[in-house]
């Protein structure tokens, strides 16, 4: 708001009314024109008032001659209000702002504290003590705002009044102490004067009930419990909403000032669009923080904190690192970047597009009674041969029929998101007594086929979920099992997926771990019943495994994986591997096998004429575009 200074007409009086008078009436009457250019930010009901100041202020430049004796009665009727305006209204108004700021500030220092709390139960009674703390800093702000806007509510009608009551004082003021105020002023000027203060009267109504309402209000408001107050009051079962296409509130943001210290700093963060912006105390606009399209969230574990999450950008690198202060903020804050990423805001109506897809999703992991029939032709990834040759002739296949979803997968069958152990859980667990388990994990040992294999394909991938199946004489059972993997992860929001190295061998699927380049899953290829890539998502890619049980049976379990190529490459070198066990035991097939495949001229055999993505252009992904032989 534009600071008051003192008017002309204030110190005219002071000084010398009869000299100063018919100056300060001048400059009075260009001011009022000049009020409709002041830029104030509570700017409720001006329209009338500057209209009506245009006119007092030609009722002004009529009035140039003032006596002495007027001086008195202008210095009640007229200073005064403005003097009391200025000296009390606005100085209430600046108080109440420097107590909300000190409410602000100590609100700032208990959720500081609030947030270093540790996870360990030992301190209960500190914890119980800075809740206590919080609710109390929370309730106090609350309090000291809810004073300083009612300040500023009260203001706006007040300036408008403290502007037209000394105008309508001065020109009563004028009236009755000048004789030919009757030839001055015509019976219009009484009807104008009277419509002036039936509207002062109407502002003054319109106050008292505003402050009623808001006093009101307030009452309400304060005879809430202080449980309303306390952070993360619903911790066991809080109301998520998981269709947020916007989000905004305070996080801390985890800064880095050295090579291994660590600050954190609270902020108010919102969503604009597809961007994540932040605005600090003090800024009149926020600034952008992170671009949200494509990239993906997840909760993660982060100096001991709670409700910590981090926003990794689309080509994999970590970003920025932010906390809740509570689990339902946590969850919505994934959830709404979620959302964002997926480029919903972009749509006609994206609150709609939300609440479809998440249903969708729930639908997803709802067992149906059948499939949809799909009416395009099975996946090509399969690569198995689509028609018959016989004696030169092409024999078209049957149609396929689609079973239902029942057929392939049990309903409520349990889905594992994890089947790959971190490199140092799984180093500990092989040390000592050895050990076997289901997916061929291994230390120390070596895969002699790898050297003497004639197809060695390696690709990056990363594991979304596995889940036993009951048939594998289909592709659709696959589908079936991307469909409710993701369905699954997109309801519980588990976004954590484990990079690994998929080789494909003649003989073999191993799962490498990038990192220590230890063996962790390995599959025969001749148990590899079934491969397909989704038919919509390229990128998504799948496979069946038949592996035998103790009890003497056989298990069947689907395995699905997200490529950074394409998944069809993925399923040609698997149908390469089968396809070369087949002739491995008539060498003038393999030899025909292997000439069909052309060389590059480093000597390696090229599987697929696709180039590298332009997304991803690793040199891990190169080399899944070749085969060395």
């Amino acid at each position: 708001m534009p600071a008051v200074d003192k008017l002309l007409l204030e110190e005219a009086l002071q000084d010398s009314p009869q000299n100063e008078m018919c100056l300060a009436t001048q400059q009075l009457s260009k001011q009022l024109l000049a009020y409709e250019e002041q830029n104030f930010a509570l700017g409720k009901g001006d329209e009338e008032v500057i209209s009506t100041l245009h006119c007092f202020s030609k009722v002004v430049d009529e009035v140039n001659v003032l006596h002495t004796e007027l001086a008195k009665q202008l210095a009640d009727t007229m200073v005064l209000p403005i003097i009391r305006f200025r000296e009390k209204d606005l100085t209430e108004v600046s108080t109440l702002k420097d107590l909300f700021g000190l409410a602000s500030s100590e609100h700032d220092l208990s959720m500081a504290k609030y947030s270093r709390l540790p996870k360990k139960k030992e301190n209960e009674k500190v914890k119980t003590e800075i809740v206590k703390e919080v609710a109390a800093a929370r309730r106090k702000q609350h309090l000291s705002s809810l004073q300083y806007y009612c300040a500023l509510n009260t203001l706006q009608y007040r300036k408008r009044v403290a502007m037209m009551e000394p105008m309508l004082g001065f020109a009563h003021g004028q009236i009755n102490f000048f004789k030919k105020g009757a030839e001055m002023f015509s019976q219009s000027m009484d009807s104008f004067l009277s419509s002036v203060a039936d509207m002062v009267q109407s502002i003054q109504v319109e106050l008292e009930a505003e402050a009623e309402e808001m006093r009101a209000s307030q009452q309400e408001l304060l005879s809430l419990e202080e449980a309303v107050y306390t952070p993360d009051l619903d911790m066991a079962a809080p109301q998520i909403n998981r269709n947020l296409i916007q989000k905004a509130g305070y996080l801390n943001l985890r800064n880095k000032t050295g090579l291994v210290t660590t600050t954190w700093e609270r902020l108010y963060f919102f969503t604009q669009g597809g961007n994540l912006m932040c605005q600090p105390r003090g800024a009149v606009a926020g600034g952008l923080i992170q671009d949200l399209d494509n990239c993906s969230v997840m909760a993660v574990d982060c100096e001991d904190r709670r409700y910590c999450f981090q926003i990794t950008t689309p080509n994999g690198r970590a970003g920025i690192i932010l906390q809740a202060e509570s689990r339902k903020e946590n969850e919505e804050w994934i959830c709404a970047i979620n959302n964002i990423s997926r480029q919903i805001y972009l749509t006609d109506n994206p609150e709609a597009v939300a609440i479809k897809l998440n249903q969708t999703a729930l639908q997803a992991v709802t067992p149906i009674t059948s499939f949809a029939k799909k009416q395009e032709s099975p996946c090509p990834s399969q690569n198995m041969k689509s028609s018959e040759v016989e004696n030169d002739k092409i024999v078209p296949k049957a149609a396929v029929i689609i079973p239902e979803a029942e057929q392939l997968i049990a309903p409520g069958t349990p889905i594992q998101f994890d089947i790959v152990l971190p490199a140092t859980e799984f180093l500990d667990q092989n040390r000592g007594s050895r050990r076997i388990n289901p997916f061929g994990e291994t230390e120390d040992e070596t895969f002699p086929e790898t050297e003497d294999s004639l197809l060695q394909q390696m690709f990056i991938v990363r594991f979304l979920g596995s889940m036993a199946v009951k048939t594998d004489n289909t592709t659709e059972v696959i589908y079936e099992a991307m469909r409710q993997v993701l369905a699954a992860r997109a309801i519980h929001n588990i976004f954590r997926m484990t990079e690994t190295h998929l080789m494909v061998t003649s003989q073999a699927l191993r799962l490498i771990d990038p990192q220590t380049q230890v063996t962790r899953a390995n599959f025969e290829l001749t148990s590899v019943t079934q491969f397909a890539a989704h038919q919509e998502n390229k990128r998504l890619v799948g496979f069946v495994v038949r592996m035998p049980e103790s009890t003497g049976g056989e298990s069947l379990s689907t395995y699905v994986f997200e490529s950074n190529s394409e998944g069809e490459k993925i399923c040609y070198a698997i149908n390469l591997g089968k396809e070369i066990i087949e002739v491995q035991k008539d060498p003038e097939a393999l030899a025909q096998l292997m000439l069909s495949i052309p060389l590059t001229n480093d000597g390696k055999y090229v599987l697929l004429n696709d180039q590298p993505d332009d997304n991803d252009g690793s040199p891990s992904e190169n080399r899944g575009a070749e085969s060395e032989a």
